[in-house]
């Protein structure tokens, strides 16, 4: 009995040891399929463009030049298109992330009156909307076209976060804390200050990503509702782009002419998503252990 059981464990290792190879290989599949292509315009964004098209900077640049981040950087309305990100981001996390919690906590109470018609009426928004010009008019007709309100009150409670953070709430915040709260004493106001934040620290610092994440990306919105005025950088980006394509009168500016405009044009495409995506890259390592604890936790069916 005694060898057999010893056989059983150097089994058990020797499966688990396997096991673990498996998912470490997996894993690294993963991360290069995952990390390449944002290494792939890394590298693109400092390579000559033709050697790029060439298949000349699969893992090096080839052709090292910064001349893409040089033209990035002299247009006058980058830094200020910077500064605008950065407000409307956290303007709009701050906002959305409130918005979530006044919306999701409510929600979450079970003796809530008219709770499941809140629930049908947020759960229509998610498969039924005006579109855009309807939208347009809305907005219009509330005064808000021009201002950077319009860029977070038309679309304050995003739904399936709100329901995530609903989850979170019914699944992991102890009822029998928020019971002994109330028999103190405690209001429902001070139960949700004291007690429902303090233990939702995890999803929120996920919603506060995922809201960062959108308004900094978030160009369309911006071109359609501020019209030119304040735009933020990944709008900048794009307007640098458009007037970096090919007309007769840029190229007479251009040594090289066409060619080297066009070149000029393949390494703004590079450098601009660098530029755009670099702000985020730096924030998320800070958020990341959260990320599983909080998304987890709010994903579980309540």
């Amino acid at each position: 009995l005694h060898v057999r059981s010893r056989r059983q464990r150097q089994m058990c290792i020797r499966d688990r040891r396997t096991s673990d190879i498996v998912l470490v290989a997996i894993t690294a599949v993963v991360l290069i399929i995952v990390a390449y292509p944002l290494y792939y315009v890394l590298i693109a964004s400092v390579s000559d463009p033709y050697d790029v098209y060439a298949g000349k900077t699969f893992l090096l640049p080839s052709g090292f030049t910064l001349d893409g981040y040089a033209a990035v950087f002299q247009d006058p309305n980058i830094v200020s298109g910077f500064l605008n990100s950065v407000k409307y981001t956290l303007i709009g996390t701050v906002f959305s992330v409130t918005m979530l919690y006044i919306t999701a906590y409510p929600m979450a109470q079970r003796d809530l009156p008219g709770r499941k018609f809140f629930s049908i009426f947020f759960l229509i928004t998610m498969y039924f909307g005006g579109g855009l010009v309807p939208t347009y008019l809305v907005v219009k007709s509330t005064g808000l076209v021009g201002s950077m309100w319009s860029l977070f009150l038309p679309g304050g409670v995003a739904v399936g976060n709100m329901i995530i953070v609903r989850n979170y709430f019914q699944n992991s915040v102890p009822k029998d804390l928020i019971e002994a709260a109330q028999i103190d004493g405690c209001s429902k106001m001070g139960i949700f200050l004291r007690i429902v934040i303090p233990l939702s620290k995890p999803i929120l610092a996920v919603m506060a990503v995922f809201s960062m994440v959108a308004y900094w990306n978030d160009w369309f919105t911006a071109l359609i509702y501020l019209g030119g005025k304040g735009s933020p950088l990944p709008l900048v980006m794009r307007n640098i782009l458009i007037k970096s394509s090919a007309s007769a009168s840029q190229a007479a500016t251009i040594s090289g002419g066409y060619a080297e405009l066009n070149k000029l044009t393949e390494l703004l495409k590079f450098c601009s998503m660098i530029v755009a995506a670099v702000p985020m890259l730096v924030i998320y390592p800070f958020v990341q252990k959260y990320f599983e604890k909080g998304f987890m936790a709010g994903a579980v069916k309540g």
